[in-house]
C-alpha cells in the first residue's frame, strides 16, 4: 500500500510543480500562432539576448573544466595546509545567494571598489559588460566540476597512477593516460551541469549586468525585461527558448545514464 501512495505523491508533486508550468510556459507561446512565436524570438533585443548567453557558456566551460580537474586533482592526491579550507571554498557558491555574490562581485571590481578603480585609469573595466556576466557565471558554477571529479578521484585511489611512473611515464602521460580516462564521465556530467547553471543564472548577473538593452542583457534578464514590458508574447517566446536548452541538457544526461550508468546514477 505504502508503495502506490509513494509513487502517486512523487507524481504529483512533479506534475503540480514541473509539468505544468513548463507546459503553460509552451502554451502561451504558441497561443498565438507559430509565426507570432517566430516573429517573437527572432527580434533583434532577443536575437541579441541569446547569443550572449551562449557565449557566455562557451567562455565559462573551459574555465569550469580546466579549473574543477585542477581542484579535484589537488585536493584529491596532495595533502598540504589548507586543503580542507579550499574544499569549503568551492562549495561556497551553494551557500551564498546568487544576488548578494552579485553585489560583492559589484562592490570589490566595480568602478568604485578597490579592483575596478585601480583599473579604471587604464579603461578598464570589468562591469556592466561581458567580463562581469563571466566572472559572476564562474563563481555560481565553479562547484559542479569538482563535485562530479572528486569523488571519482577519490574511489579510485593512486595504484594506477604509481605503476605508470614506476614504467617511466611522465606526469602527462599519466594524466592523459590513466587519469583521465577515469574521470571522462563524470568531468562530462560536471560539465554539464555547469554549464546549465551558466545558461539560467538570473540573480548575480542581474547585479553586474547593467541591463542594457541588446548588449549585457542575457536570456532569462531579456525574459524579465519583456515581461515588465508588458509583452507577455515574447515573455514566454524567450522563456520558450530557455526551457528548450534546459531540455537539452536533460537529453544529454540521459545520454550519460544510458551510455555510462554509473555516472547517470549520481544524485
Amino acid at each position: 500500500m505504502r508503495r502506490p501512495i509513494l509513487i502517486g505523491l512523487a507524481i504529483l508533486f512533479a506534475a503540480v510543480v514541473i509539468v505544468l508550468p513548463v507546459a503553460a510556459i509552451f502554451t502561451r507561446a504558441f497561443a498565438e500562432g507559430l509565426s507570432v512565436w517566430a516573429a517573437a524570438v527572432t527580434e533583434p533585443e532577443t536575437v541579441a539576448a541569446i547569443r550572449l548567453t551562449i557565449l557566455t557558456a562557451l567562455i565559462v566551460l573551459p574555465v569550469n573544466i580546466v579549473f574543477g580537474l585542477c581542484a579535484a586533482w589537488a585536493i584529491a592526491r596532495y595533502r598540504f595546509p589548507g586543503r580542507r579550507a579550499l574544499l569549503v571554498l568551492i562549495e561556497v557558491p551553494f551557500a551564498i545567494s546568487p544576488i548578494v555574490a552579485g553585489l560583492c562581485f559589484l562592490l570589490i571590481y566595480g568602478a568604485y571598489g578597490p579592483v575596478g578603480a585601480a583599473l579604471q585609469p587604464y579603461g578598464i573595466q570589468l562591469m556592466f559588460n561581458l567580463i562581469g556576466i563571466v566572472l559572476v557565471s564562474l563563481f555560481v558554477t565553479c562547484p559542479f566540476v569538482v563535485r562530479e571529479v572528486l569523488p571519482v578521484l577519490s574511489v579510485t585511489g593512486e595504484d594506477e597512477e604509481r605503476a605508470a611512473l614506476t614504467l617511466g611515464a611522465n606526469g602527462w602521460q599519466i594524466f592523459r593516460l590513466v587519469t583521465f580516462p577515469n574521470v571522462t564521465w563524470a568531468l562530462v556530467y560536471g560539465a554539464i551541469l555547469a554549464t546549465a547553471r551558466a545558461i539560467g543564472e538570473f540573480g548575480a548577473v542581474s547585479v553586474v549586468s547593467g541591463a542594457i538593452r541588446g548588449q549585457t542583457m542575457t536570456l532569462p534578464l531579456q525574459i524579465e525585461l519583456l515581461y515588465n514590458d508588458y509583452n507577455t508574447t515574447g515573455a514566454f517566446a524567450a522563456a520558450t527558448v530557455l526551457a528548450l536548452l534546459a531540455l537539452l541538457t536533460l537529453v544529454l544526461r540521459a545520454l550519460i545514464s544510458y551510455f555510462h550508468p554509473a555516472r547517470g546514477a549520481t544524485p
